[in-house]
This record gives structure tokens, C-alpha cells and sequence, in this order.
């Protein structure tokens, strides 16, 4: 038994909550559905030994100073812009993601993105849910084939990788930007090497982001990068909402620069009612479900539990992370 308080910021998998109750000596989970603000962190996490965080949370040098009992903050998502790791690694804290789990279940939802807004599936599902059907007409709804058109991923780490594999059962050419090139998957998958990003936006019929929030990764698709693509391309989103300049996209929408868009992340979450994005009919929203299956998020509850159970008694935890030098 760890003699020590663990803080939960949200509901988790009750398999997970059980866990962490049989190995430390209290476990304190957040009730409200709405994530704390920083201030109501930073007063229940004062004298934990461990905290397992989602990304609505600002782990930073604030919170690290004001809890100096902490031994371990465990994320619970692969992502973890929402950690300022030189500010942990400084202090000595350990900090974790939940890597390899949730790869499969983020492509499926690229791929449902990719499919809903190409074929008009929310538009028309929505007239038909309301009765606006009409006599049938061969003209009404026409959406964009999915086969045989050029997919281009931007980043080929592991839901990239996922998402080319399902890609090749629409029988798609699929192009991909990347560090460096992946020779294996070029010869596993048949994926193609883009030079530049600007190549494969010329060229892609769907471009699918697959990075990292970094500086770098910051607004990667501006004005300039929509404008690049083709006015009949699609744009799909399941990385972060900042990786987009969401104004540009607005504006791209409004002229027609691009043929629509697939968003599982925007700026801010959530969207305030009155955004402009509401009122696109080309533009398909869901509100970060990438992970949102039973068997992932119980995955991923689990592996931060473990990983902060590991960290307490001293043992090596998967996921670990740390400020690159």
C-alpha cells in the first residue's frame, strides 16, 4: 500500500478508480463533470504523493511549486502538450503518457471523418432525421468518392501509420510527410515520401494531420497551406485544434479555397455557440472523441493508474516522458 494521496481531475474507468484504491492509501476523484480551473487543481492536489491528469489540465511550474509533494503526474492521453516537462524534469517529477493504445481507435475516427464529410453523411442524415426527403433525385446530396483518391498524412507516427493501412483498403494512393523517411512503411503499406509539405497538398485529395502540438506544429496549415490544396480536397483533423489557424480555415470555408473539413479538435474546446464554424454544411464536427471507445479509455485509465502506482514504488512505468536536452 502506498501511504499517500492520489488526485483524480475526472470521472475515470471504475476498473481503473478500483486499482488505484487498492494500492494507495486515499484516492481523491474530482465529481463535477467540468475539469477543475488551475486554482481548484493546484488546492486539492496540495499533499499528493501522484496525480493522473487529462489534457484539460495546465501542468506547469505553478502547479509543480505549489505541490511539492508530488512524486508522479500521469496523463491520460498519448498527447501531452498540456505538460511543461522542462519545468517537471527540473524538479524532479515524473511525468507519464499513455502511448500505443489508442492508435487504431483515433484512425477509425479519421477514417469516419474522412467518410462523413466527402459523402454528406451528418447533412443528409440530418434531413432525412427531419423528414426533408423529397422524391428521390439523382442530383441531391452528391458527395466525393473516398477509393481510389489520393490520401496525404501529415506525420506517419502511429495513428499516420493506422490510417494508411485502412486507407489501402479503399484502394487510395496515400502520400506522406514526415522527419524522415519510413522505408518500412513505404514497403509495407505502398505509402509514398512527400518531399515538402506544399507537394503533398497539391496533390492530396484528403490531407489528414497526424502531429504533435509542438512550436513547430503551431498553425501548420495556415492561409498559405490551404490555399496550396485543392479547392475539391477535404481537410481532417484529429490532432490538435492548434495545429490549424482556425481563422484561416473560416475564411478558406467562406471562398471555397477548400471542399470542406472533418474536425475532431478545434480552438477552443469547446467551441462557443456562436463560432462561425457552426454554419458550414461542408464541415463535420465531433467533440474529441478520437479515443471515446469503452475498451480504449479503459486502456488508457488503467496504464495511468499503473504508471503511478510504478512511479511511487520506485519501479519503471511505460509512457514515461522527459524534457528533450
Amino acid at each position: 500500500m502506498i501511504d499517500g494521496r492520489v488526485f483524480v481531475t475526472r470521472h475515470i474507468h471504475p476498473d481503473a478508480v478500483d486499482l488505484l484504491l487498492r494500492e494507495f492509501s486515499s484516492v481523491d476523484v474530482w465529481e463535477e463533470r467540468t475539469p477543475p480551473t488551475p486554482e481548484q487543481l493546484r488546492e486539492r492536489a496540495k499533499g499528493c504523493v501522484a496525480l493522473i491528469t487529462m489534457v484539460t489540465e495546465r501542468v506547469d511550474a505553478a502547479l509543480l511549486d505549489a505541490v511539492p509533494t508530488l512524486k508522479v503526474v500521469a496523463n491520460v492521453a498519448t498527447g501531452y502538450d498540456n505538460f511543461d516537462l522542462p519545468a517537471a524534469t527540473e524538479r524532479g517529477g515524473l511525468m507519464s503518457n499513455t502511448p500505443r493504445v489508442l492508435e487504431e481507435t483515433t484512425a477509425d475516427l479519421a477514417f469516419a471523418l474522412i467518410l462523413a464529410v466527402s459523402r454528406r453523411v451528418v447533412e443528409s442524415g440530418q434531413d432525412a432525421s427531419a423528414g426533408r426527403w423529397g422524391p428521390w433525385d439523382p442530383l441531391k446530396w452528391l458527395g466525393h468518392d473516398v477509393h481510389h483518391q489520393t490520401l496525404g498524412i501529415v506525420g506517419l507516427g502511429k495513428i499516420g501509420h493506422q490510417v494508411a493501412k485502412r486507407a489501402k483498403g479503399f484502394d487510395m494512393r496515400v502520400l506522406y510527410t514526415a522527419k524522415g523517411r519510413h522505408l518500412e512503411d513505404e514497403q509495407e503499406l505502398g505509402v509514398e515520401y512527400a518531399q515538402a509539405l506544399h507537394e503533398l497538398l497539391g496533390e492530396a485529395d484528403f490531407v489528414s494531420l497526424h502531429v504533435p502540438l509542438t512550436d513547430q506544429t503551431q498553425h501548420l496549415i495556415d492561409a498559405k497551406a490551404l490555399r496550396a490544396m485543392k479547392r475539391t480536397a477535404y481537410l481532417i483533423n484529429t490532432s490538435r485544434g492548434e495545429v490549424v489557424d482556425q481563422e484561416a480555415l473560416v475564411e478558406a470555408l467562406k471562398d471555397g479555397v477548400i471542399a470542406g473539413a472533418g474536425l475532431d479538435v478545434m480552438t477552443p474546446e469547446p467551441l462557443p455557440p456562436d463560432h462561425p464554424l457552426y454554419g458550414f454544411s461542408n464541415v463535420v464536427m465531433t467533440p474529441h472523441i478520437g479515443s471515446a471507445t469503452v475498451a480504449t479509455r479503459r486502456r488508457m485509465t488503467l496504464m495511468a493508474a499503473e504508471n503511478a502506482i510504478a512511479a511511487c514504488n520506485g519501479t519503471p512505468m511505460s509512457g514515461r516522458l522527459e524534457a528533450s536536452p
